[in-house]
């Protein structure tokens, strides 16, 4: 009988497409219905029996400092945060990675999944039904019921989304080729899911199937409004209060917020809509400004 020993939850990404929020604080600290979300997943991990609890942080890490004294969790900087992905922050936690959950820190739950007892059928990703497009990373079967492929956008398919579950065995073969592939550069830039769906020969990996809307991944500040009511007309970002209060407006009558995007891929602004009219908010200047067209001010 397989029991996970730990978990390592990742939260050292800059959650850029979360504008202007995750500018403000690392993503996983956004509140939803009243409870940051890394808080949420911790508590739940916690309820099934882990006490054992790494967190790999990078993008403002001095906000999540406070974790180790409030939940006890063990801390893991990858100050490289800002070149790299997530092959990268699984790396630096190969030493504690057996039997182990591993978790994004901007997934919210509605039920508790470490609760299922699923790891009896080995390693895992969790994932949900989409009847129609989707741009997350979809996924195919074999016969035996493992995957066997993985590609970014599908229709009426599995996709990846949540957690997942290494055993030990699996953990000592992803990091025997990861080892291999980290010293190109290209890896750097990689989710560790690219380096799975690229070796899906040697890492045999099943799915958990869950209901739709049981797990929520949340990629910007309309699709949390769509969740937690409670942001439409409280945004919880300074940014967005200033930019409505220059507007002569309320929070909730600016959306479509999108992230613009430096030559870096870093976030230097964000566009959104109001009254009709696209306007800009870059970082840097601190300003509105109209846009041409989206993410192009004047």
């Amino acid at each position: 009988m397989i029991k996970a020993d730990n978990a390592v939850i990742l939260a050292g990404g800059a959650g850029a497409r979360f504008a202007p929020l995750s500018y403000e604080k690392p993503k996983g600290l956004i509140e939803v219905k009243g409870e940051p979300m890394i808080e949420r997943q911790i508590r739940q991990l916690k309820e099934a029996g882990i006490k054992q609890i790494y967190l790999v942080t990078g993008y403002k890490q001095e906000q999540l400092n406070y974790l180790a004294k409030k939940e006890g969790v063990d801390l893991i900087d990858n100050p490289g945060y800002a070149m790299q992905n997530s092959a990268a922050s699984i790396w630096l936690a190969r030493d504690v990675i057996k039997n182990s959950f591993i978790c994004a820190a901007d997934n919210y739950f509605l039920h508790n999944p470490f609760k299922q007892g699923l790891e009896d059928q080995g390693s895992y990703y969790a994932a949900q039904y989409s009847p129609g497009p989707s741009s997350e990373w979809g996924v195919k079967l074999d016969e035996a019921g493992f995957i066997k492929q993985v590609t970014i956008g599908t229709r009426a398919s599995w996709y990846l989304l949540g957690h997942a579950f290494w055993t030990e065995d699996f953990a000592r073969r992803f990091f025997e080729i990861l080892s291999k592939e980290r010293t190109k550069a290209q890896t750097h830039a990689k989710f560790w899911e690219e380096i799975l769906a690229e070796n899906l020969d040697q890492l045999k990996m099943r799915l958990a199937k869950f209901p739709a809307g049981v797990i929520q991944e949340f990629d910007s500040l309309d699709d949390l409004r769509q969740f937690d009511h409670s942001y439409v007309n409280d945004s919880r970002s300074r940014i967005l209060k200033k930019c409505a209060k220059r507007l002569g407006t309320k929070e909730s009558c600016l959306d479509r917020i999108k992230a613009i995007k430096g030559r870096g891929n870093e976030a230097i602004g964000f566009h959104f809509r109001y009254n009709g009219q696209i306007f800009c908010y870059l970082y840097q200047l601190g300003e509105i400004i109209k846009c041409r067209r989206l993410g192009h001010p004047y």
